[in-house]
Formats: structure tokens, sequence, C-alpha cells
């Protein structure tokens, strides 16, 4: 996704970073209850430290809904995230995204003409009903879509119960975008990959495979992947095991197949703080996510050996575009009364088609 983004004043580009953080403290206390600041686990420490909530997509996109009396929600997320937020508000309530350029690359491999255009080639191939279930990294178009078409939303946490529900309403279950998450907990579930599983890549007719290979198939998966958790490999994790016998190796399910089975364990990131906050004192641990998550893991449970899967950097690079800088930017607007900055805004019959496909998520949990 590429969206111009306003440039940062030089006002605050010439800021020290004291002067930064005094900044944005000094406008949450002048907006009160008027502004709140959500911030995913991936984001900033600077960012991060000055977030009124944290957590993953669906922890955040709960509190968004929630919060119903908040005129001005700032996002410090990406673009899929933020649209998800102004989805679940109302008309009222504003939602804005600090760095308009942090996108996410997972969510822009499946755009919503090539699903529609899929959508039809397996129509005309014979195939039954179709359940789509898209990821909530997904472009807020794709989730009208799915809306529109009897499917639902899922997050890395609840995916097993909303696949378990999409394969009781069809025949055949189409997920989006990440292959991956839908591989491992398809088989998780008891799914083979290779008699019950197809990769279905757009680009190729009938995504690559037969009519037949179509309508005997029950579990679609669109060629998407997190170019963040694609670094972990099976080789990082047999080297830590051979270099620190009793390692623990925790994994997020958006990592390849064999990486997941070779971990000890694997989970949305709510589930990996959750594991690693409650083990043993003097555990270690290795960890297959993103890069500020894992540091953000070892500052604060410093009776534990925390690293990281792999040794070089993994950080989501569009999310790490938002800075401290742009969250006062923003807020600083506000508190002159201009309009909100870097607003985000689904248009009305996207955002309903959009809120059946969450509602329908919130049921079945």
């Amino acid at each position: 996704m590429t969206i111009l983004q306003p440039a940062l004043p030089d006002r605050f580009q010439s800021m020290s970073d004291d002067d930064v953080h005094n900044l944005i403290e000094e406008s949450k206390r002048k907006l009160g209850d008027r502004c709140v600041i959500l911030g995913h686990h991936y984001q900033r420490d600077e960012v991060i430290r000055h977030a009124d909530f944290t957590g993953d997509s669906l922890k955040l996109a709960r509190i968004a809904r929630d919060l119903t009396e908040t005129p001005y929600i700032v996002f410090c997320g990406v673009h899929f995230m933020a649209e998800t937020a102004d989805i679940l508000t109302a008309q009222h309530q504003q939602i804005s995204l600090p760095d308009l350029q942090a996108g996410c690359e997972m969510a822009d491999m499946a755009e919503t003409w090539d699903v529609e255009a899929s959508w039809a080639e397996a129509l005309a191939a014979g195939a039954g009903k179709i359940i789509p279930v898209t990821y909530i990294n997904s472009k807020a178009s794709l989730k009208g879509f799915v809306g529109d078409h009897g499917g639902t939303i899922c997050t890395s946490g609840n995916a097993r119960e909303v696949i378990d529900w999409a394969l009781s309403q069809g025949e055949h279950l189409f997920f989006f975008p990440d292959q991956h998450l839908g591989r491992n907990v398809c088989k998780a579930m008891g799914f083979d990959t290779e008699k019950d599983m197809l990769l279905w890549d757009p680009k190729k007719p009938l995504g690559g495979h037969s009519a037949e290979k179509i309508r005997t198939t029950r579990i679609w998966l669109w060629k998407g992947h997190c170019p963040v958790h694609a670094l972990f490999t099976l080789h990082q994790i047999q080297r830590l095991r051979s270099e620190k016998p009793g390692i623990k190796i925790i994994v997020h399910p958006e990592c390849a197949m064999e990486v997941v089975d070779a971990a000890d364990m694997s989970g949305s990131t709510e589930q990996i703080i959750q594991a690693i906050s409650n083990a043993a004192a003097g555990s270690i641990w290795s960890v297959g996510t993103e890069k500020h998550l894992v540091e953000r893991l070892a500052a604060n449970n410093p009776d534990k050996d925390i690293t990281s899967l792999n040794p070089y950097t993994c950080l989501c690079g569009t999310m790490n575009r938002i800075t401290s800088r742009h969250l006062a930017w923003v807020l600083d607007d506000l508190v002159e009364g201009k309009p909100l900055r870097n607003p985000i805004s689904v248009d009305q019959k996207t955002a309903a088609s959009s809120r059946t496909a969450l509602d329908r998520m919130f049921n079945i949990l």
C-alpha cells in the first residue's frame, strides 16, 4: 500500500527526545478522556510508553469497539488495524493513524479484486458452498467481501474456533491472506496438509489446480505470508537446541509449518506474552516473532533468559514507521483545535459489510 504521508514539520524533527515525550504527556493531560491512544505490541518502545492500552489485533479491536464515548482514537499500529477500529466505532468517533505509510505487506498480498476473480473461478469449476475467512490482517474491502459472502474474520488467537465454525457451515474453507496461519491451525485440527489443503495462487488459473482438485479439497489457502515471520527457520531452531540444551522455543503461527512443528509452543502475541510471563524463573526462551516484542519481553522478565530465534533484526518495517514524533504531531494538532490529522475512514457500505463479518467472529467466541 502506497499512501502519501505529509512530511513531519521541522519543529517536531528538531525537538529532543525528552521534549517530544514531555509534549506528548502534556497533550494527553490537556485532551483528557477526549483521546485514547492504542498501541500494538510491535510498536517501538518510545510509542508504547504513551499508549493507554496495548495489545494484539483482537484485543485492540475489542477495546476500540468498547470506547463508545471517546471522540478521538489514535491507533499506533498499521493501516488495517485503524480501519478495523473505524468499522467498530460510531460515526461521531474519529480514528487517526500517526503515519499513513504504516501498512501491512501481508494484507497487500490479498487484493479484493483478485479474491473476487478467484471466487468466480472456483464456482465456475463446480465448487460447492464456500465459506470465506480472512485473517484480521487484511484490508477493509476484503473484510467486506467476506461479510457479504457468509464468512467471518479470525485472529491468530482465535483461528481454530473460527475455522471450526467455517468448516461446519460449508464444503470449502477459503482462507486469506496468510497461508501459514491457515495451514498450521488446520494441521493442528487433524487435517492432512496434502490431501485436505491446497495453496491458491491468484496469478494462476484456478489457483494453479485442476477443477477436480478444487471440487474435492476442503481447505484453500491463499498464497500470502508475513515477511517478518518468514525470516524464522528450522535451522535456527536446530542451532539453538544444540547450543542451549533445555531451551524452550515459542513462535507465532504465521511462521512456516516446519518452524511451528519444531517449536515447543506457538501462539498469538498475547499468548506468547502470557506463556513467558507465567514461565519459571531461570527458564531459557527463544521467541519467533517481531523484534520489539521480544526485546520488551526480555526487559519485563529479567529473571528469564529471553532472546530472538533469529539473531538478526526481525522488525515489522511498516509498523516501525510510527515514531513518538508522529504521535506528538497528531496530539498537538488536537490540542490546538485543528482537525484530526491522518484520519482513517472506511466508506459506509464497506464498513457495514465488514462489521457483519466482525460481529460473526465475536459471536463465535
